[in-house]
């Protein structure tokens, strides 16, 4: 049973404390990720293929009609709604649906079959066969994005996931003028081809249709050559159980999640304004503001322009600035440039103000996708990115079709009451003022949902966001967050953090309780915190490659107690510490037990030489409670399929004094202690470790509350990097950044 780990957005890096992880860098070399780049180049083409396709049907459409005016109008219209369609009534069961499939072979397929439809679009050119082609070839889409956007925090490094989102955003709609210009270009090329061969006779559209359906085939190949994405199996309690309750249970965790649901209120907000300028935008620029097909040419490239700048540069002059408070910043401030233009009827002053605006679009959403990435687990990420994709794309179709006839009604009501549509205010005239009425509507909405989205994200509470914004553009630490000010605003809150550690042998099954635990906790509203012991941080990762490796057998055991000791003062300092300062609950797979058990009992070191030496290191940081999972050594050692890591390959003898020093320990103090028999069934050992559990929380967690639990893993763990926790399969291997339940 295979989980991957994915990192917190909320567990900060190393540095002053309040600080959040950096997230970008100046010269972040995201592309020379290998795996990274082959999805991105992926998605480069399905977005250039899906732009061109849109471009080309809607030329295409009218042709294939033979009515007059509003026929060939219709036809268009009709492409949109089966553009927009499959998300409409698929969404939310792609998005279940491609969680439980293996991703690479869902967008492998999901590219073949949208390319065969478009090659199939030349040779059967009626309008009834584009609108069903095209509607498939959604269906395809509404499983490829989610599949996509779900695999990419799994392949680049926590630190650099940003700085991916924003490449891949710019991709995902810089390709849209690229593919109008790529259009034009084939369209010639193709009227030059029919006068050579009769395969482009008929129209000057098929040969981008060939070539758009080159695109996904190339994508095809590139995924299937990415294997980092591999094959996501699932099994026991941990799986989803059905599409209908994965549906639920990805609305209920949205619904439940503060930082996910501030985030569903600001996109769907941020893209309702969208609509409204997208909607009113062609006749607001080309006949209000007299600017003609040109000045719309303009405003279109404006917001591209803007979004580019915004992507490209907007968090790096922020720096560590938190990205929770980003999103609901910017998005708020998306009002200013939104009024504006609503107030100030002038071509060139809407265009500064449309790429202002972009700045703050290309800023709020890829930070938004970042989050997600970040907060949302491996097993749940393709559900919410696919709620997020369909419902944004529902909530565009609905603004842009009901906003026109919005604009007409104010109009129409103002032209009643004062006898013109148009309202003079000092030395300013608003023709047609109800499409200024509508823009200044959407204006205000955006400002509520980001003040909205910004209250429930807010993970700085207690800091002024002023001081946080002069920080920020100084570059200076900022303000640590007062423990009194909690999380979110909406989950129970531990006053001062709750930590829990899980101890015992090899194969004692401690990262699969600690994801049970985890999940039950999260489950009733807990921040929860999941990490490990060794490499839990870049120094860890550095420390645990030495301590494991089997090349080192020969190490000295004060050189192996000191490593251990260096790994966990930077844990503590960058991981664990800053979460209970928060209020979280942290759940460490091994701490300062398995130093006393490991190299005191086991090595042979003084126990209290090593107590000393990690009180230490720690700053005399000892959880709250310590579950110790006994079984022995045999049984344990036994789980193993692979070879053994360095501590492994020890001697029988030794972890059986592993076992007596981790038992001795909990002998010694009990009221810390929870020592469970590990060869019980999972289910059994969970109950008994809830049942302890619910004894320091806060607040009694109900029975009742426990009947779904281990449907829906939404949790997040603190690993480095692109990271694989394998239970089954439970030895590590350097070489890929595999790690395993081992100490």
């Amino acid at each position: 049973m295979n989980f991957r780990a994915t990192p917190r957005s909320a567990s900060p890096g190393a540095g002053p404390p309040g600080r959040q992880p950096r997230l970008t860098r100046p010269g972040d070399g995201v592309l020379s990720i290998r795996p990274f780049r082959a999805l991105w180049i992926a998605l480069s083409l399905s977005s250039l293929g899906d732009w061109l396709s849109i471009v080309a049907l809607i030329a295409l459409a009218p042709g294939l009609t033979s009515g007059g005016a509003v026929a060939k109008s219709s036809a268009v219209g009709g492409v949109w709604v089966v553009t927009l369609l499959p998300a409409l009534l698929l969404g939310p069961i792609a998005g279940a649906l491609a969680d439980r499939l293996d991703r690479r072979v869902t967008m492998i397929t999901g590219d073949v079959i949208r390319g065969l439809l478009f090659v199939s679009i030349p040779l059967f050119p009626n309008l009834t066969w584009i609108y069903i082609a095209k509607f498939l070839a959604g269906v395809a889409s509404q499983f490829w994005n989610p599949a996509c956007a779900a695999t990419m925090p799994n392949l680049v490094p926590k630190d650099k996931l940003e700085r991916a989102n924003q490449l891949t955003q710019l991709t995902t709609w810089g390709t849209a003028p690229l593919a109008a210009g790529l259009f034009s270009v084939l369209a010639l090329v193709s009227e030059g081809l029919s006068r050579v061969t009769p395969l482009f006779h008929t129209n000057n559209v098929d040969l981008a249709l060939y070539f758009n359906a080159a695109s996904y085939f190339v994508s095809a190949l590139t995924v299937y050559f990415l294997r980092q994405i591999g094959n996501r199996q699932r099994s026991g309690k941990i799986s989803v159980p059905s599409t209908a309750r994965a549906i639920w249970e990805g609305w209920r965790f949205i619904g439940k999640t503060p930082v996910v649901s501030g985030l569903v209120i600001g996109m769907l907000g941020a893209f309702s304004a969208a609509g409204v300028v997208v909607g009113l935008g062609y006749s607001y620029i080309t006949e209000t503001l007299h600017g003609g097909s040109a000045g719309w040419g303009l405003v279109f490239a404006a917001i591209f322009v803007g979004m580019a700048v915004g992507m490209a540069f907007g968090t790096r002059l922020l720096g560590d600035f938190s990205r929770r408070r980003l999103f609901g910043v910017t998005l708020t401030a998306a009002a200013v440039p939104l009024a504006l233009i609503g107030l100030v009827p002038n071509l060139i002053f809407v265009v500064f103000a449309v790429i202002l605006l972009g700045v703050l679009s290309g800023i709020a959403y890829p930070t938004g996708f970042t989050i997600v990435g970040l907060e949302v687990d491996d097993d749940t990420r393709g559900r919410v990115f696919a709620f997020f994709q369909s419902t944004i794309q529902v909530i565009l179709l609905m603004v842009i079709a009901i906003v026109p006839f919005l604009a007409a009604g104010f109009t129409a009501a103002i032209k009643a009451i004062t006898g013109s549509a148009d309202v003079r205010i000092a030395h300013v005239t608003y023709a047609s003022a109800g499409q200024n009425l509508v823009v200044l509507l959407a204006a205000a909405l955006t400002a509520l949902v980001g003040i909205s989205s910004y209250r429930r994200m807010d993970d700085r509470k207690g800091v002024p966001l002023r001081e946080d914004l002069l920080a920020a553009v100084r570059g200076e630490g900022f303000k640590a967050v007062p423990e009194a000010a909690g999380v979110n605003g909406h989950a129970p809150v531990v006053q001062h953090g709750l930590f829990l550690a899980f101890e015992g042998g090899e194969g004692a099954g401690k990262t699969t309780q600690a994801r049970l635990i985890a999940i039950w906790l999260r489950e009733q509203g807990y921040d929860v915190v999941t990490t490990h012991e060794p490499g839990a941080t870049k120094v860890g990762m550095r420390l645990r490659a030495l301590l494991l490796d089997t090349a080192h057998a020969g190490m000295s055991a004060y050189a192996e107690a000191l490593m251990y000791a260096a790994d966990r003062a930077e844990h503590v300092a960058s991981v664990i510490e800053p979460a209970l300062a928060r209020g979280a609950v942290v759940i460490t797979d091994r701490y300062i037990d398995s130093s006393l058990a490991y190299q005191g009992a086991g090595r042979g070191l003084r126990t209290p030489e090593i107590a000393r030496l990690n009180s230490w290191a720690t700053g005399g940081r000892m959880p709250d409670l310590t579950i110790l999972l006994d079984m022995p050594p045999e049984a344990g050692l036994g789980r193993r399929t692979r070879s053994a890591d360095r501590l492994e390959a020890e001697p029988p003898e030794f972890h059986r004094r592993v076992r007596a020093g981790f038992l001795a320990l909990a002998r010694a103090e009990p009221s810390r202690y929870l020592v469970v028999d590990a060869t019980r069934p999972v289910e059994e050992i969970s109950r008994e470790v809830k049942d302890r559990i619910r004894e320091i929380l806060p607040d009694p967690v109900p029975h009742v509350a426990e009947a779904n639990t281990g449907s829906f893993p939404a949790i997040t763990d603190h690993l480095p990097n692109n990271v694989t926790i394998s239970i089954t399969d439970p030895v590590p291997d350097h070489t890929t950044d595999r790690f395993t339940d081992r100490w």
